[in-house]
């Protein structure tokens, strides 16, 4: 079936997150609609939306019109099995002690490593994306040097391939929260398929808003793999609930973007212990404050 893709960009958060929500009134309503920070440190917001038949082009125009961005750029995206041609290209990958692969590589897994399976349908966090793989690198290097954290949460979860890989290691019970119901989702199927059910709860909450997350403060371990202002507005919740001497791990940041990051973390009792690079992605692991 052919799909189409509807793309706009704003200077402004605001403006861009009611475009997003009145793009998901129009008739025909898309399938799906996203809006993002472009990280280039331009300050500029994407609004796309997916759409199963093609969207109205005049509705389209209004929308932009009436909150002054700019003419949506539509696209027709071809048929394809992308599930089966991420199969095809999608390796597995060794980060530390730790490999992610997909079912279709279940033979290839080598002695001696944690195997976490992540299907190629999934949600984001296969391991492939620098951001996922320097987390893993950062835990392992954790792991190596003797840490042991007995309460470890993963903030903005996606796959929960962070979660599942602290459960796997030190066998101890993990929380996993996501703000996106589907990936909430799959991050419980995840959790099922590498038996890990009733060692990795997952829960639907932004940040640290859900009661469950609030009664296990404080963590020893807080993954956060999400992105830079999202890392930063999180940074008074983090230092409230991280424990004294408890480690943080954070990605989703741009190279260029990590002093930044660092510096709002200091502010709160929550300093650097190792930065990472991974092509454009910095990973950083941090402690709070004994």
């Amino acid at each position: 079936m052919t799909s189409f893709t509807a793309f706009t960009t704003l200077n402004d958060r605001d403006r861009a997150e009611a475009l997003g929500a009145a793009l998901e009134e129009i008739d025909p309503a898309p399938y799906g609609v996203g809006v993002f920070e472009i990280e280039d440190g331009s300050g500029n917001w994407e609004i796309g939306a997916y759409f199963m038949e093609a969207p109205d082009d005049v509705a389209l125009a209004l929308l932009a019109a009436a909150y002054g961005a700019r003419d949506f750029a539509v696209s027709e995206l071809p048929e394809t099995d992308w599930v089966a041609k991420v199969r095809r290209e999608l390796t597995p990958v060794r980060a530390g002690r730790f490999f992610v692969h997909g079912s279709h590589d279940a033979d290839a897994i080598p002695e001696g490593v944690e195997p976490l399976l992540i299907e190629a349908a999934m949600a984001f966090g296969t391991g492939h994306h620098g951001t996922t793989q320097g987390c893993l690198e950062a835990l392992d290097r954790l792991i190596g040097s003797g840490v042991h954290c007995r309460n470890v949460v993963d903030i903005g979860c996606g796959t929960a391939v962070l979660a599942m890989a602290a459960a796997r290691v030190w066998s101890e019970p993990v929380l996993a929260s996501d703000m996106d119901r589907i990936a909430v989702d799959v991050a419980e199927a995840n959790v099922a398929a590498n038996g890990l059910s009733g060692k990795v709860q997952c829960l639907e909450a932004a940040g640290f808003d859900h009661p469950d997350l609030h009664a296990a403060a404080p963590f020893d371990l807080v993954f956060a793999n999400i992105l830079k202002q999202p890392l930063i507005d999180l940074a008074p919740d983090m230092a409230r609930h991280v424990a004294t001497g408890g480690h943080v791990i954070l990605s989703g940041i741009l190279n260029e973007q990590a002093d930044e990051v660092i510096d709002v973390y200091a502010r709160h009792g929550i300093n650097l212990v190792h930065r990472a690079e991974i092509g454009d992605w910095t990973t950083l692991t941090l402690r709070a404050a004994a």
